[in-house]
This record gives structure tokens, C-alpha cells and sequence, in this order.
């Protein structure tokens, strides 16, 4: 389906500029030609029906994609930012007998993965005509495409997402924000993670778009590449949305061609909403997704009045708020677990059936194991996480609440918050932070700052000001690693 799909794309496009990345321009007939020698590649090397790639943010991705299932087979991207055994286990465990990747990447990210073949991008003389062939055919539950979580916790895990996943996450995502072929995508999010690959890569090559890719995010380059491509989506996450308020010399003209501009990934700063509109007189639409639903169920759309929302679902996809307790349907306005159906959530985990039966519930939807909460009108608000969620003598609280309050403290550039284990109260907050560049924050005075904007419980009882907080691949905050540190910290302080 996504061959086929992909085919019509580039047939119908074949003088028309689809990609530009840092190197050179992709046509329709260029990607055509990558697709045709890469599943002639396959075909002819690999015996396993998938295949892993591992290449940059860049518009040859697409037709190595596209030659992975002309021949049949499920692409496995691979996230390049993983250690080097975390990188190992997800080729063994996904059993690609066929590794296409770029030299320069490995070389430049001292990675040596092993694989029974391994293909370099930079070998292949894709200037030579490739012997043509038709796509082959796949039904709407074959698997498209295996991506593994990002392992912040375990073992990564890969999600298997089906042809009929990742074309119906296509179609929801266009009549949603109403993309047009007229659209120039600017895409900075790596390929091999889901928000990546289906919003910056498929809509616009299925769509006929255009998307400029940067394959590292340099801020001042993507004001730059704003300036002169004049997208007019923008799709980040938060971090890079603050980022971009650093850029001294850009101004609203800069970014003025943008009509909309996603988050996505983590939730977004209140403050950094603010700062961006008040600066460049864009709003920030917030979205949310899910590796294990292709990804996205909810975007905010900028003339919608519902501030810190995440917006209303996606068409087809359908919402719950469950208690977690007695898995009892919760009315508007109340916290609960989110849960989601549609015909864009996973096959399941790969080689892991009782995993993928946890994560369903009795009526098949999934388990997202975030806390949220919906207003009458459907609109869906994120509170936190099921199993971060911190208990204060018996007082529930979501880091990011906490999150959002240093956040918007003028000499903290992020925050994240955790739970430090106490033998009277059960657990205490913790907040580490990270400075606003040229700030020194105050411990004391950020505790102030908090105490007037939260209730007592919920104040951090120690702020920690770090030079950088841990970041996941994707750019999320790793608060399992700030809980590490504090375990840490308590194995080497003395035993009273």
C-alpha cells in the first residue's frame, strides 16, 4: 500500500522539487530512481523481511523507504543516538539481515553496528539507471514499519505499525490541519523517530509537498532556512520552539510565511508559548501522539480557544478517561487515564504478546498511561504520567505541574521533577533545573516562587540547579535518570 502510495507520488511529481536537505534537491525522478536501486538492493541481498536503515534527517531517506517496501519488506529505522548496545539489540532483536546506513554517520558517531550485510549509502552510483521494476503489493495489516521505543526504561521496544497505521495517520493528520500540495514542510525531528517520519516525511511526499530538511538543529540555521525557503509548517518540540527565542537577530518577518506551528514530543511550556507568540506573533499549537499510534491523535489548531490543551482528537480516533483503579469511564473535567482507539494504534510490541496484551484494554483501547482530562466540548489536557506520578502524603502530584511553574520563572530554561523517596511523608519533590542562558538561579528563591503559585505539598522540598538536564534522543527530559541521580546520591551520603 505505502509503495503504491509512494509510486503515484513520485510518478506524479517527477519534475517537481519534493526534498532539499543540506546536500542537494530531490525530484520526483530522483526519488524514484533511489527507491528503484534500493529494492533492487534488497531484493537481490537480504533474506529477512526486514530491513534497518540507518541515514540523517535528509530527502534520500524517503526513497530508501520507499525501496524497502517496493521489495516487500518493513523498514526498520534506526535511532543513531542510542548506545552502542542498545543500537546492537534492537538490529538482533527487529532479525534485519540487511543494514542500509550511511559511512559518514557511523564514522562521525564512532558507531560500528554488525549486520550479516551492510550497505553504505555514499557506495551505491545512484547517477547509474536502475533496473525498473513495479512495487509489490501489501495488504492494509502487513507491516510497514517496526520503530523501537526510545528505552528509557527496559529494554527498547519495537512498535509494529501496519500499512493501514501509517496511511490512515496520513490522511487523519491532512483533514485535520488541512495540508494542501502548496505546503513547505520544514523538518529538523530525526526520521527514525515516529513524529519524524509520519508528519515530516510521509504527508508531504504523499501529499506531492515540499520539505526542507536540516539534519542537526542549529537555531540560528533554521531562522536562516526560514528566511529563505519560507516554510509555511513548522513542527518541533518544545525545547526547540525556546530554543529559537535565543536567536538574537530574528525578527516576526523571519518566520511570517509559518501558518502553523506544532509541538509535539513533551509538553509545552506555558511560558514558552507565551514568549514565542509575544515575540514572533505565531501560536503554538500543541499536539499529541504516541509511538504505538503512528503518531498523532490530537492537534490544537491556532483558531481554537483552548489554552494548555492539546486540542481535540484526530478523526477515527476515539478517546476515553478511565479511572485506572476500577477502569470506570470518567465524566469531562476529571483526571483519568487516557485510553485510544482508531485505525491508526500498533499491531502490538514485536516478539513481546503479553506486553502487547497489557497494553490493550477489554474494549481494545489502548492504555496510554498518561493522566489527562477532557472538557465538554472534547478538548483533551495532559496532566502527567501514570507511573511518574509522585504521592506527598497521600496527595497526588504530577511533575509537570511543578514542571510548569519553574518553568515560567524567568532564570530557569527547563525543569525536571521527581520523587525522592521520605520515611514520613512517603515521597518528596524534587526539582532539578536547568539556567536561562546568563542567569544563576536562586534554589531559595525559586522555592518562594513556587510556594505563591502551588499548593504546600507540591513545592519542591529540594531544588537542584544542573548544567544540563538529561535528554533522551528525541529531546525529552529523562526523569528516570534524574531518579538514578538521586538514588546515587543517597548510596554514597553516610548511614546515620
Amino acid at each position: 500500500m505505502l509503495a503504491w502510495r509512494a509510486f503515484r507520488s513520485m510518478a506524479r511529481n517527477l519534475r517537481r522539487e519534493l526534498f532539499v536537505d543540506d546536500f542537494r534537491t530531490y525530484r520526483g525522478i530522483d526519488l524514484l530512481v533511489v527507491s528503484m536501486h534500493i529494492a533492487n538492493i534488497v531484493s537481490s541481498t537480504a533474506k529477512a523481511p526486514r530491513v534497518a536503515v540507518m541515514l540523517p534527517t535528509s530527502g534520500v531517506f524517503a526513497g530508501v523507504a520507499s525501496g524497502v517496501w517496493f521489495a516487500g519488506r518493513t523498514l526498520v529505522p534506526l535511532n543513531y543516538l542510542l548506545k552502542s548496545e542498545e543500537l546492537q539489540y534492537v538490529i538482533d532483536d527487529c532479525g534485519a539481515d540487511l543494514l542500509i546506513a550511511s559511512r559518514k554517520l557511523c564514522e562521525h558517531l564512532k558507531l560500528e553496528p554488525k549486520a550479516k550485510h551492510i550497505i553504505w549509502i555514499e557506495d551505491i552510483n545512484f547517477k547509474k539507471l536502475p533496473r525498473p521494476r513495479w512495487p509489490k503489493s501489501a495488504g492494509p495489516d502487513d507491516l510497514a514499519v517496526m520503530l523501537y521505543t526510545s528505552g528509557t526504561s527496559g529494554r527498547p521496544k519495537g512498535v509494529m505499525l501496519t500499512h493501514k497505521n501509517l496511511l490512515s495517520n496520513v490522511r487523519q493528520t491532512r483533514q485535520h490541519i488541512h495540508f494542501t500540495k502548496e505546503e513547505i514542510f520544514l523538518g529538523v525531528l530525526p526520521q527514525f523517530h515516529s513524529f519524524g517520519l509520519t508528519a515530516l516525511t510521509l504527508i508531504p511526499f504523499l501529499s506531492g509537498a515540499r520539505a526542507v530538511y536540516q539534519a542537526r538543529f542549529v537555531p540560528k540555521q533554521i531562522i536562516e532556512a526560514c528566511r529563505k525557503h519560507r516554510p509555511t509548517v513548522f513542527m518541533g518540540l518544545p525545547s526547540m520552539y525556546n530554543a529559537l527565542l535565543t536567536v538574537k537577530d530574528a525578527t516576526p518577518d523571519d518566520l511570517k510565511s509559518i501558518r502553523i506551528a506544532v509541538s509535539g514530543g513533551e509538553p509545552l511550556p506555558e511560558s514558552v508559548a507565551k514568549r514565542f507568540q509575544e515575540r514572533f506573533g505565531i501560536q503554538i499549537c500543541e499536539g499529541f501522539g504516541m509511538t504505538e499510534s503512528a503518531p498523532v491523535t490530537h492537534v490544537r489548531l491556532p483558531d481554537e480557544q483552548a489554552p494548555g490543551s492539546v486540542g481535540r482528537p484526530l478523526p477515527e480516533v476515539k478517546q476515553r478517561i478511565v479511572d485506572p483503579e476500577t477502569n470506570k469511564d470518567l465524566p469531562p473535567g476529571q483526571d483519568g487515564e487516557l485510553r485510544m482507539s482508531g485505525p491508526n494504534i500498533m499491531k502490538g510490541y514485536h516478539n513481546l504478546p503479553e506486553e502487547t496484551a497489557a497494553a490493550f484494554d477489554e474494549e481494545g483501547y489502548l492504555r496510554t498511561g498518561d493522566m489527562a482530562r477532557v472538557d465538554e466540548r472534547g478538548f483533551l489536557w495532559i496532566t502527567g504520567r501514570i507511573k511518574e506520578m509522585i504521592i506527598v502524603g497521600g496527595e497526588n502530584v504530577f511533575p509537570r505541574e511543578v514542571e510548569e511553574v519553574l518553568d515560567a520563572h524567568e532564570d530557569v530554561f527547563a525543569a525536571g521533577v521527581v520523587g525522592e523517596r521520605d520515611d514520613i511523608r512517603g515521597e518528596t519533590v524534587v526539582a532539578f533545573v536547568e539556567a536561562e542562558e546568563g542567569k544563576t538561579p536562586d534554589p531559595d528563591a525559586l522555592r518562594a516562587w513556587c510556594r505563591e503559585r502551588l499548593a504546600g505539598y507540591k513545592v519542591p522540598r529540594r531544588i537542584v540547579v544542573v548544567d544540563k538536564l538529561p535528554r533522551n534522543p528525541t529531546g525529552k527530559i529523562m526523569r528516570r535518570a534524574l531518579v538514578e541521580r538521586i538514588k546515587e546520591e543517597q548510596a554514597e551520603s553516610p548511614k546515620a
